[in-house]
């Protein structure tokens, strides 16, 4: 679009200037400068209150470090009993007449720097306040620089466990230290000690105090406490070599079973490097091959012909000696198939021998399979990297606070006996006009219907009281019944009546449970509260397809926002994608903010939110399109579902290099569906 042209919004260039005076431009006026409104959510502000916090950190720093050498000379200043910190507005003069030895105080930061030490070291917690400091330090770095060096709850929670606990043990170990100054516990740490002395004694105190300490190691760095496992030793029969102590406790389980031994001795001569080195390759490195890993059959079989680990070694010729680097056990005990151990032929120097295997043998020798290189690399990356976590590509993510949501109702069912009594005597009149007994009648209350349940007599028809639905309606005045014959699991007859006064059930009493807080489904959705007052949720991932459907008010565009709301307070971005039509063009768009979340959309398209019917087909095709190369994915990674496949690609058993990725779930709503058939 080409630039426009200055442009005038008066028409004076258009009309012939009579008047004959010179022509003059119109003079532009200089905007104000004016200054930014005040916003909590403006980053300005966050900045400026990041870098309050470090002035704040850094000068109660000096300020603290200051009390430990000039406390006592700023003692007199800073006692209450003298004026404490009524002091601060006094004159010297004034100071001397309240009893003041030194007017002039020493604190390196005056009068506030001597008041505020003392009565944050002095009267609270000792020297244990320095952690003020690395609190002031942590928020304002996080808010000045945007970086995080630690949580600040966690580090808000450490830093309380930290108050008390240094200021109170420092006051335990006081008693010893009789020329440390009170200071250094403070007021609390003092007079806590002097209590808990009192009811449980010293011990008590010190018991307690290893408890607290041990208990936060394990809350913070989960400690395990386990007893000295025994080391076991390989023991190597005569004329073999020697494993290092790495080695040995490393391949001690193995070598109960399997002897572990090498070919060549470090010491082991050779006359000749070209010959030796032949026999070398020709038969050591063969039998690394075709040798399968037995278990020691027989004291026979083992003194002829031993079975040995041939460990792949390196070879350095210098002066015809050959130093060998045998391999942990581990990695050799790879037999690609199991082999018969009457077809095993062991391969020597020497011509091979016939030789038989005593009954006492098994069929089958045992092996062991290593683990595949996959799962190997797999493991190594994990313990390296730890576990794939897609929440970590939108870290400062949060999920939106449950007070963005209104309260509706007292979440109290306003149905009275009174009600109750008379509803059941409606039915049962009803029903004895057509001669038809009950047995039985219960009430169940529910937030907006009442469930009657009745048993009647032997003989009655179901189909007869169902056929009476109309009636029971037009005796209770009500504006719909609902009949269930029979309810599924129970040998009776529901009667739903809507109740006189019911009760808003609100998103958020819903979301705010502890069953949807703590669901275990793949996409959760609240729907509402059943006959018994219970939340219902279900899960969308185990029904591909949901149709909502009903008569004009009746709910439907209530059903798709309390869908949406319960994936979004469940759901991270990483883990749930929207593709959104809204025909009406008014439906949908309140969601219109999370686009940059949420909302997928194809790469050409400007509204995440399709509004144009024509334009739903291309995202449609895009769609399938995507749903083939996710079912690609899965035949690839041999799983079945998205969930396998995520948990497999968490654990880094997937190559991203391959075109493997984590898929989020992806929600495709349409509201007035009828408008695209």
């Amino acid at each position: 679009m080409p630039p426009k042209g200055n442009q005038f919004k008066n028409s004076t260039l258009k009309e012939d200037n009579k008047s004959g005076a010179p022509f003059m431009f119109p003079k532009n006026k200089k905007a104000k400068p004016e200054l930014p409104a005040f916003n909590l959510e403006d980053g300005r502000v966050v900045k400026i209150a990041g870098l309050f916090f470090l002035i704040i950190c850094l000068y109660f720093l000096i300020a603290f470090t200051s009390y430990l050498f000039t406390w006592q000379d700023d003692q007199s200043y800073v006692l209450e009993a003298n004026g404490g910190w009524s002091n601060f507005w006094k004159t010297p003069q004034e100071l001397q007449d309240s009893g003041v030895n030194s007017p002039i105080v020493q604190n390196w930061l005056g009068k506030l720097g001597a008041l505020l030490s003392h009565q944050f070291i002095y009267e609270w917690f000792g020297i244990a306040s320095f952690v003020f400091v690395a609190v002031f330090l942590v928020i304002g770095y996080r808010l000045l620089f945007k970086v995080k060096l630690f949580a600040i709850g966690k580090t808000l929670g450490y830093a309380f466990f930290s108050l008390l606990f240094f200021s109170v043990a420092i006051g335990f170990f006081h008693g010893w230290m009789t020329d440390s100054p009170h200071y250094l516990e403070g007021e609390f740490g003092y007079w806590t000690n002097q209590l808990l002395t009192a009811q449980i004694g010293a011990a008590g105190i010190g018991g307690l105090l290893i408890f607290a300490a041990l208990s936060f190691l394990i809350i913070v760095y989960n400690v395990d406490f386990k007893l000295p496992e025994r080391k076991l030793r390989l023991v190597t029969e005569p004329g073999e070599v020697p494993l290092s102590e790495e080695e040995s406790v490393a391949g001690a389980k193995f070598a109960q079973n399997y002897p572990v031994k090498t070919v060549l001795t470090p010491d082991e001569e050779i006359e000749t490097a070209p010959k030796s080195f032949q026999n070398f390759t020709a038969n050591t490195i063969l039998a690394d091959e075709e040798e399968p890993v037995v278990s020691q059959p027989t004291a026979k079989l083992t003194q002829n012909y031993p079975v040995k680990t041939v460990v792949q070694e390196e070879l350095v010729a210098d002066n015809y000696e050959f130093k060998i680097q045998p391999k942990p056990v581990n990695e050799i005990v790879n037999q690609p198939k199991s082999i018969p151990l009457t077809e095993f032929q062991p391969v020597t120097l020497t011509p091979e021998p016939e030789f038989e295997v005593e009954e006492t043998l098994n069929p089958e020798p045992e092996f062991t399979i290593e683990e595949p290189a996959v799962e190997m690399t797999a493991n190594k990356l994990v313990e390296e990297f730890g576990l794939y976590d897609p929440e970590l590509d939108l870290a400062s993510y949060k999920k939106p606070i449950i007070d963005l949501l209104e309260k509706h109702g007292t979440n109290k069912i306003q149905v009275t006996n009174e009600e109750l009594e008379a509803n059941k005597d409606k039915i049962v009149e009803t029903l004895n006009h057509y001669n038809i007994e009950i047995g039985k009648i219960k009430a169940t209350v529910g937030p907006t219907v009442t469930l009657y349940e009745i048993i009647p007599a032997p003989g009655v028809r179901i189909s007869k009281i169902k056929n009476l639905e109309d009636d029971i309606a037009l005796s209770l005045a009500a504006l719909g019944i609902r009949i269930i014959a029979p309810m599924p699991g129970k040998g009776t007859i529901g009667i739903e009546v809507p109740n006189q006064h019911p009760e808003v059930v609100s998103m958020r009493s819903i979301l705010e449970t502890e069953k949807f807080q703590n669901t275990t489904m793949d996409l959760p959705i609240a729907l509402g509260k059943t006959i018994s007052n219970e939340v219902y949720i279900a899960d969308l991932a185990k029904m591909p397809h949901l149709l909502v459907a009903g008569a004009t008010g009746q709910g439907k565009s209530v059903g798709i926002n309390a869908i949406l709301v319960s994936l979004l307070y469940n759901k991270h971005p990483s883990q749930l994608k929207f593709v959104l039509v809204d025909p009406k063009k008014v439906e949908l768009t309140l969601f219109r903010k999370i686009e940059r979340h949420f909302l997928a959309k194809l790469p050409d398209e400007a509204d995440a939110i399709i509004t144009d019917t024509k334009k739903v087909i291309n995202t449609l095709n895009s769609l399938c399109i995507e749903m083939d190369q996710r079912y690609d994915l899965l035949k690839d990674a041999q799983v079945r579902n998205l969930k396998e496949y995520n948990l497999k690609f968490v654990n880094r058993k997937l190559v991203p290099t391959d075109g493997h990725r984590f898929l989020p779930f992806i929600v495709l709503i349409v509201d007035e569906f009828a408008d695209l058939m």
